[in-house]
């Protein structure tokens, strides 16, 4: 049975709770004795994984190659298949996806510039075939939204009741999109967007969020937001999306020591990384800033991701039918 990992709004809450804790077991497994590294890197052997990249990438791509290696997954990788691949000549996304299913992989991880580019791949993928978004254009990213929320969790001990500040190029930018739509399935939790005319959240996540009950606002003053934030989720300008060129973001959408000055002692400072001056190295040190533990968390949960994909249960990722997750680490 084939199950795609497409949107953040698949996962159901005792979906999310098996993936995190499978992934907490996995770092635990990860950093204990070489002998239990070695048995989790048996764990999948002889499955196999393609990692099908259309724009660059550096954690998503890394930590899901690393994710299999760990377990015994092989996997051939390109990091730049619009330049690199027979897109150059003029391939569909179809055609490479019908020749693909064909090596008779376990599982396609993909990156295309192109919104709703992964459903298209799914669409087409063969049965034995797991097809899993990691990013598409300006539409989603899904298993970004499952490490981001990881680290909120591990940060605040809860994923709801939450002042969850989201702020950059909330336009452009597909990993805010993605966790507002996770974050929503949580009760209590308020969202407040923070961007300059022209980057503003999407109208569809604003109205995700009524539909779910979820209280959201917007405004430009970062500041203002900080104060009553549990989470300052901060994302960079999306150059590489921007038609025209030379457009910028005014500089109060930087996170620097004035901001950290105002901000809750117990708040969690986010971002999908890399930066690019929308937070300043001075805040690194800050007990606040969990960008770099976030990207570390996105190799375990990834791990338990492909594990679960890969597991022997058939449970679908079908939004709202969907079985909880049972790990059993110790056997297959």
């Amino acid at each position: 049975m084939k199950r795609h990992i497409l949107s953040a709004e698949q996962f159901t809450r005792p979906q999310l709770e098996g993936i995190f804790i499978s992934a907490d077991i996995m770092r635990e497994r990860d950093h204990s004795s070489l002998e239990e590294r070695r048995e989790l890197a048996g764990r999948h052997m002889g499955r196999q994984l393609i990692s099908l990249f259309y724009e660059p990438s550096t954690r998503t791509r890394l930590s899901f190659e690393l994710a299999a290696a760990k377990q015994g997954i092989g996997y051939v990788s390109t990091e730049n298949a619009r330049e690199f691949s027979s897109a150059a000549k003029g391939e569909t996304l179809e055609d490479t996806i019908r020749v693909l299913g064909e090596y008779n992989a376990d599982l396609l991880v993909m990156r295309h510039h192109e919104t709703g580019a992964a459903a298209r791949a799914a669409a087409v993928a063969p049965s034995h075939m797991s097809v899993i978004n990691a990013g598409d254009g300006k539409g989603e990213h899904p298993t970004q939204a499952l490490l981001d929320a990881y680290t909120i969790r591990e940060h605040l001990d809860r994923l709801s009741d939450a002042n969850i500040v989201l702020g950059g190029d909330l336009r452009n930018g597909r990993t805010a999109r993605s966790l507002a739509k996770l974050l929503a399935r949580y009760p209590g939790n308020e969202f407040t967007f923070v961007s300059t005319p022209g980057f503003e959240m999407g109208d569809d996540i604003k109205g995700f969020l009524d539909e779910h009950g979820a209280q959201w606002n917007e405004t430009s003053d970062a500041h203002a937001a900080a104060e009553d934030a549990d989470v300052m989720y901060w994302t960079r300008l999306q150059r590489e999306r921007l038609e025209g060129g030379g457009v910028t973001q005014e500089q109060s959408l930087v996170i620097d020591q004035s901001v950290l000055d105002v901000m809750n002692p117990k708040a969690v400072i986010m971002h999908p990384l890399p930066r690019v001056g929308e937070i300043t190295t001075d805040v690194d040190n800050d007990p606040r800033a969990q960008y770099f533990r976030q990207a570390g968390n996105g190799l375990y949960v990834r791990m338990a991701l492909l594990d679960y994909l890969l597991g022997n249960e058939p449970q679908t990722l079908e939004f709202d039918n969907v079985v909880p997750l049972r790990y059993k680490l110790g056997h297959d």
